[in-house]
């Protein structure tokens, strides 16, 4: 059974048994478990293929792709570690049970106790610039013991994908050691002549609208680096690289493409010594793992005609899907309709349409002139690709609460067939006044 069919039975069970609902549950967010199985299972599998026998290779999770405890425990199980990039991504990945010898932390803003706690607990660093470097000097050295594995964030400036704003080896980025700059590479190496205990090499090339050949230059540079500074120190003092970065997903259509597949064997053409044997490897995956498997299911509260245009109100907009709401055009999502018990509608008369969100904006539409099937109220209207980034990171905006989370499996060809169990519970009014300072609501009358 494949991932579209699993989707639609899942919506239709959704519905029948109320996890969706006109009243308190009118959006949830949707994951499926065994495409998430299946896409860590690829990733694995990819890598083995062209990696020498014997080579050390860490696929960790990058966990702001899906910050939900139940699914990095999840990868964990796959055998995925955690990519972290603040204090609270640390937590969720401690909570996870995910140990620290299987976690990074690549924060471009560490604070001096975040490193200080990093060292202390044995997780994997990677310094971002001159001054952070400078805080590990001071704090190796008053450790007395030897520190986890540490490494330097380098930016080979290689350039912008189709998305400026998710472009991260740019000649301006905000990341990393800018390779390019004037006396930069050779300060660079001086620092692992230095210090003995900066063993790994990392740098962030990939994401969303990097095509994968950029990627692979990028990782070709951190190669040649490598080796540039291990003939300078006279011996192997970098015997770890950090390829940070995603595969971009293919939103056009439920085809997972680039695979996990193409890119190994993308980057065994350009970078051949990667899988030699010769460096252990940590990669750090997220979006590709989580967003085809994810779904955002919505009940459609009006429709009306503004303009001569036909409009669908739903409940979900900008509170989840802020990237498409504010950048359609870097960010478009695929919207699939289902009636009022959760059956996909017929498109055999499709109508332009837009489809909006609940926020109080103008802008608040997921999608813009669509051809679908006429919607109605009562209706549901799915967004695909949202595994990653989409329900796991809501935005706050007008207080709508956080909706519910549910995971499921498949095991036959019905909607009674289904099986969910819910990753996160729907956030009440309560809780978020709770989180709104209601304990406070005197606070400042007593000024």
């Amino acid at each position: 059974m494949n991932a579209a069919h699993r989707r639609d039975l899942a919506v239709r069970a959704a519905v029948g048994r109320g996890l969706l609902d006109g009243a308190t549950a009118p959006v949830a967010g949707l994951l499926d478990v065994t495409a998430v199985r299946e896409a860590a299972r690829a990733l694995h599998a990819a890598f083995a293929a062209v990696a020498a026998p014997g080579t050390p290779v860490l696929h960790t999770f990058a966990v702001k792709a899906c910050s939900l405890v139940p699914v990095l425990r999840l990868l964990a199980d796959e055998g995925l570690g955690c990519e972290a990039a603040s204090p609270g991504e640390l937590a969720l990945a401690r909570a996870a049970g995910v140990p620290a010898d299987r976690t990074v932390l690549d924060s471009p803003a560490k604070t001096r106790a975040e490193l200080a706690e990093a060292l202390t607990s044995g997780i994997a660093l990677n310094a971002d610039n001159p001054a952070e470097l400078a805080r590990l000097d001071a704090l190796v050295a008053r450790a007395g013991a030897p520190p986890p594995p540490l490494g330097l964030r380098v930016n080979p400036q290689l350039g912008a994908g189709s998305i400026g704003a998710m472009s991260t080896a740019t000649a301006t980025s905000k990341f990393g050691f800018p390779l390019r700059d004037a006396g930069a590479r050779d300060a660079v190496v001086q620092a692992y002549r230095d210090r003995p205990w900066l063993t790994r090499l990392h740098a962030h090339v990939g994401s969303q609208g990097i095509p994968p050949e950029l990627m692979a230059r990028g990782a070709a540079a951190v190669l040649d680096l490598a080796e540039e500074i291990n003939a300078a120190v006279g011996h192997t003092r970098i015997d770890t690289l950090d390829l940070g970065g995603g595969l971009p997903v293919n939103f056009a259509s439920d085809e997972t493409e680039p695979t996990y597949a193409d890119y190994a064997r993308l980057l065994a053409d350009t970078a051949p010594g990667l899988f030699s044997g010769a460096y252990g490897l940590v990669t750090e995956f997220g979006r590709s793992l989580l967003a085809k498997a994810g779904t955002v299911l919505a009940r459609v509260e009006y429709t009306k005609t503004a303009g001569g245009r036909r409009i669908a109100v739903t409940h979900a907009g900008a509170q989840l899907a802020v990237r498409t709401v504010l950048t359609p055009d870097a960010w478009p999502l695929r919207v699939a309709a289902y009636d009022a018990e959760g059956r996909p509608k017929r498109d055999d008369s499709p109508v332009v349409q837009d489809v909006a969100g609940p926020c109080c904006f103008a802008g608040d539409l997921v999608a813009r002139e669509r051809p679908l099937p006429p919607l109605e109220e009562g209706d549901h209207t799915a967004l695909l690709d949202t595994g990653a980034y989409y329900f796991s990171t809501p935005y706050a905006y007008n207080s709508l609460p956080r909706p519910a989370v549910h995971a499921y499996t498949t095991t036959g060809p019905t909607p009674t067939d289904v099986r969910f169990t819910t990753i996160r519970e729907p956030q009440t009014l309560a809780s978020l006044v709770d989180e709104s300072a209601g304990e406070l609501r005197d606070a400042l009358r007593e000024l």
